[in-house]
């Protein structure tokens, strides 16, 4: 790909896309970030691209945003957004951040999708690498903008890249060492015409450019993937943690193995995961099965199992209180996830739903809400949804804010009992984004 000399718009003034913009600039480049928010919302972003000597416009999207050679998206521009259906008209080419990074990376991509368990398989998995001797970054949608590192990382390193939906939509080239694929549940249906076939489409994209040097990693026990539609000649490996796989890894007996020609290997402990669930399992399992293709040792993936300490947001253990723990899942974006999250607990459970709904089929939790739920405390945009769903079978309680749900729950848990954020929506109609509303609600229980 041929960036010096052309002029390339980058279309959304976030953190990838201002770390795409300095990638071309340092190719000798001319980037453009155009976005359309206001001024007044880019006041830090502004002071980023400002010192990296970057034109820029907002507020619009203007003339100057198609005078280019290509166009490089954002996640968070939607595919029906005026710039996008401009540039398809005028036959304008536009790929993801993620594709643009790739182009210029010498070391090995390991790609990370799915609806849930992102996050902490990506951190999981460089933490992993790190510890056992192996250099890796983690980048994508947590870490590092891939392009802020791409040119960085050497031919035998790693970049561990947490992979939306939302990039692999516009990549072309984009080929992993090793994809995975942990599950694929209804989510961002809003994007996607409200077509499960259409988002699950999107996700299969990661392994479209992998060929026989390749690894696709999959969950063999989430009938919603469906691996027999990938046709690249990847090798294909699996993971489960209820029934054993010929190639891959697989839980049984609380122990976890790995599977190869025919030969099953025991690893270690279930219970050596310092981060506990069942979803973390599998997690866990996901990522050996990458240790053990590259060669790891079981003892150093033993002891990086044993001392990872899980990620902010995701089942985040905040603080005791009168006996009440206060537990943050602000990452729960979904109804899976929250089905998850209260798969972990076995105590009496307040629960916070609530935010910006995006197409929740609550009967998807209902099972759970029933066996563990005490009371739900219902917030944002959603709350009338959620009250009108669960107060027919629970008692459901309308509150304004997350300090107000924090108080009330430390009133009305008794000891031993659990509060637990785990919202099962996006943030955006009250926060910013989900870490913002975490860090609300963990400001707010530390101030009890």
């Amino acid at each position: 790909m041929e960036i010096a000399g052309r002029k390339i718009t980058v279309l959304g003034a976030v953190r990838s896309g201002i770390g795409a913009a300095k990638l071309i600039k340092r190719l000798g480049g001319i980037p453009f970030i155009s976005d359309f928010a206001p001024k007044e919302k880019l006041t830090e972003q502004i002071e980023a691209i400002e010192a990296a000597g970057i034109e820029y416009e907002c507020g619009a999207h203007s003339e100057r945003a198609f005078d280019c050679a290509f166009i490089v998206t954002s996640p968070g521009v939607p595919s029906n957004s005026y710039p996008l259906v401009e540039a398809a008209k005028r036959g304008i080419k536009v790929i993801s951040e993620v594709e643009l990074a790739s182009r210029f990376c010498k070391g090995k991509i390991i790609a990370i999708t799915g609806t849930n368990g992102k996050t902490t398989t990506t951190s999981l998995c460089e933490f992993l690498l790190n510890n056992c001797g192996v250099k890796a970054y983690s980048a994508g949608n947590i870490g590092f903008a891939f392009s802020e590192i791409a040119l960085d990382v050497k031919e035998n390193e790693f970049v561990v890249l947490e992979t939306s939906s939302f990039q692999l939509d516009y990549i072309d080239s984009f080929k992993p060492a090793f994809s995975m694929i942990l599950n694929i549940t209804p989510d961002h249906l809003d994007r996607y015409n409200h077509s499960f076939e259409e988002y699950t489409a999107s996700k299969l994209v990661i392994a479209k450019n992998q060929n026989e040097g390749d690894y696709l990693i999959t969950n063999a026990d989430d009938k919603n993937t469906p691996v027999e539609k990938i046709t690249s000649p990847v090798r294909k490996l699996r993971f489960s943690i209820a029934n054993e796989v010929a190639e891959g890894a697989f839980h049984k007996d609380g122990k976890l193995y790995y599977a190869h020609n025919g030969r099953a290997e025991y690893v270690c402990e279930a219970s050596d995961l310092f981060i506990k669930g069942e979803h973390n399992i599998a997690n866990a399992l996901a990522v050996l099965a990458v240790a053990k293709t590259i060669g790891l040792e079981n003892d150093k993936i033993t002891g990086a199992f044993k001392t990872f300490p899980g990620v902010e947001h995701r089942i985040e253990f905040v603080r005791e209180f009168n006996g009440v723990k206060f537990y943050n899942d602000s990452k729960a974006t979904n109804a899976d996830s929250v089905w998850y999250a209260l798969r972990s607990f076995h105590q009496p459970v307040f629960l916070i739903l609530g935010g910006k709904d995006k197409g929740n089929d609550y009967n998807q939790i209902k099972e759970p809400v029933q066996n563990v739920v005490k009371k739900i405390y219902a917030i944002g945009s959603s709350a009338k949804k959620v009250y009108d769903f669960f107060s027919p079978f629970m008692d459901v309680e309308i509150l304004s804010t997350l300090e107000e749900c924090v108080v009330k729950g430390s009133k009305e848990a008794k000891a031993g009992e659990v509060v637990l954020l785990s919202p099962a929506c996006a943030s955006f109609d009250m926060f910013d984004n989900y870490e913002h509303r975490g860090k609300v609600f963990k400001q707010a229980v530390m101030s009890l």
